[in-house]
């Protein structure tokens, strides 16, 4: 009986403790939630489109109408330092950079970075931080291995990834 008692006595010692040092110690560990105020939401909840001009983002992004001169592209960066589908999109920017030259690419990095078509965005690293980037040129090489030539083949990418025809 009298062992019963000692461990009533501790375990309900332990919970009293426990459920006075806990609302303490999750007051430490936990950030407490302050509302900003109305003026900073407002600023916090607007888009921020400062950079984009959402007409000009509906328009068909540079690219080259017919194959450039070789000396108008730049060389792409090695496939091989890359993985995955990056890899993939390098090489076919390094295999056929003429049909990509003729390609628009959807990011609108003709805009933000100057390039000239999609080829453009395999010169650098640009091409391996894009999703659009490495799926258009997977794409482009996909149909190119088809047989479809690069008009066809642009006006495919310009349907998938800008929603309207080429004009």
């Amino acid at each position: 009986m009298k062992k019963l008692l000692i461990v009533g006595l501790v375990t309900l010692g332990f919970v009293v403790i426990t459920i006075t040092i806990w609302p303490q110690r999750q007051n430490e560990t936990k950030p407490v939630a302050v509302n900003p105020p109305v003026s900073q939401i407002a600023t916090i909840s607007q888009p921020t489109t400062a950079n984009h001009d959402h007409q000009a983002m509906s328009r068909v992004p540079a690219h080259y109408n017919t194959t450039p001169a070789p000396n108008a592209l730049r060389g792409t960066l090695a496939p091989e330092i890359f993985a995955g589908n990056v890899r993939l999109a390098y090489q076919a920017a390094k295999d056929i950079p003429e049909v990509l030259a003729q390609m628009p690419c959807y990011c609108h990095c003709d805009m933000s970075q100057g390039h000239k078509s999609l080829q453009s965005c395999f010169e650098d690293e640009h091409g391996a931080n894009c999703g659009i980037c490495i799926g258009e040129a997977l794409m482009a090489n996909n149909l190119k291995r088809q047989g479809l030539t690069p008009a066809q083949i642009r006006e495919r990418i310009v349907h998938a990834y800008g929603g309207e025809t080429d004009k």
